[in-house]
């Protein structure tokens, strides 16, 4: 899925997501804990947005999700990795899928 995957640890940085960041490249990332919807405002670019259970299953798989758009609350969600377009599909990523997310020099990875 990648292997530059950065966590939003704060408020702050949950807040900002990726506002201001013009792409995303492939094998790039972020992954928000603890919240079960996103919203897409002042983004300049469309995600994949994987929503995650607390065992990493996946909840739901919004792909293409365009700028100044929000994604539905995800029931069961507690994460969401968002990642660049066409990952989801590119890997295969679909609902009841398990994602390993573990640290790897200080990123993030599928295993």
């Amino acid at each position: 899925m990648g292997d530059r995957i950065e966590e939003a640890r704060t408020f702050r940085s949950r807040l900002r997501g990726l506002i201001g960041r013009r792409d995303l490249a492939s094998g790039e990332g972020l992954l928000l804990r603890r919240t079960r919807a996103i919203h897409m405002c002042l983004m300049r670019f469309p995600i994949d947005a994987i929503f995650l259970d607390g065992e990493g299953r996946v909840m739901a798989v919004y792909e293409g999700l365009r700028p100044w758009r929000d994604s539905a609350a995800v029931r069961g969600a507690r994460d969401v990795l968002e990642v660049p377009t066409g990952t989801a599909a590119a890997t295969g990523t679909k609902t009841a899928d398990e994602l390993e997310i573990r640290e790897v020099d200080a990123g993030y990875e599928k295993g």
